[in-house]
């Protein structure tokens, strides 16, 4: 099921992006590179999916994506910003539209205080600026099920970003309304003609 639904996904975001020419890196802690080998496994990936970055330790997460020490060091190698920091690293570190991060506990061990197994934070970058973090909580389901269900959440979040932002009504409204071509004034009077004076108009009876 849990194949069949990455597979599906895989297909839907590749074919989007092929449509709106966008391409795609990937940077995986927990999931190990899943991510990218769903995508592409599928024929024809080449065209969207440029590299993944498979940055497991703290380390790598350094070097690779340019994670500060100290983002990990104070939050947590598991954490949103170290998320958000390894998505908006794969974005400078490829020429790519869109990056995915994933970091997470996947089990059995791993655990700390406040930060149980199962816990896996997601982010989502746009080379527009767009970002999106997603905290998730599969709980103690087993390593591989952590593993497969952060793989799909990953795949739903970058379709919702490839989809990108809706066209504002208003601008759009307001840019075919200066297209419009303006009503014709008729000419003003040139200044060298005097304007007639009106006769005063003899004063009306009062009202009783």
């Amino acid at each position: 099921m849990t194949g069949s639904a990455a597979r599906a996904l895989s297909r839907s975001l590749l074919d989007l992006c092929r449509m709106r020419k966008l391409t795609i890196a990937t940077a995986e802690s927990c999931t190990g590179g899943l991510v990218a080998a769903a995508l592409t496994d599928i024929p024809g990936s080449s065209d969207v999916i440029d590299r993944g970055f498979v940055t497991y330790s703290n380390s790598a997460k350094h070097a690779m994506l340019g994670v500060d020490k100290e983002t990990i060091d104070t939050f947590g190698a598991v954490s949103k910003e170290t998320a958000t920091a390894m998505a908006f690293g794969a974005l400078e570190h490829a020429d790519v539209d869109l990056t995915v991060a994933i970091t997470g506990i996947a089990g059995p061990g791993g655990a700390t205080p406040g930060k149980p197994v199962g816990l896996v934070h997601f982010a989502v970058a746009s080379r527009d600026g767009r970002i999106v973090h997603k905290e998730c909580r599969f709980g103690a389901v087993g390593r591989s099920n952590v593993r497969q269900q952060s793989v799909i959440e990953a795949l739903k979040m970058l379709l919702d970003m490839a989809r990108g932002p809706q066209p504002p009504l208003k601008r759009a409204r307001a840019a075919t309304h200066r297209l419009r071509p303006r009503a014709s004034r008729t000419p003003r009077r040139t200044a060298g003609k005097r304007r007639r004076t009106s006769r005063p108009s003899a004063p009306r009876a009062s009202d009783s």
